[in-house]
């Protein structure tokens, strides 16, 4: 049992080291999102907040807030891939 007690822990540490790699490899930033709907107002610059899917979420965060709420420019006239 002694000899393979080493090896499980080999083992179990690749299994380790290759989940964490994944997980890694695989994440995405937040910024890497281009969503189509931005908060627009004083305090922030052109095209403003895009963090937002539809329109209704947009207008929810931009209530009593002195905002409002536009097309991301970004995604608006963003070149599409061709289709082949």
């Amino acid at each position: 049992m002694d000899k393979q007690e080493p090896n499980m822990r080999k083992i179990l540490i690749m299994l380790a080291l290759t989940a964490g790699t994944i997980t890694v490899a695989g994440a995405v930033p937040a910024d890497a999102q281009e969503y189509r709907w931005c908060l627009q107002g004083r305090q922030m610059g052109y095209p403003g907040d895009c963090n937002y899917q539809t329109r209704a979420q947009c207008m929810a965060s931009a209530s009593g807030r002195n905002a409002g709420c536009g097309i991301n420019p970004r995604a608006a006239f963003a070149q599409r891939r061709p289709r082949y």
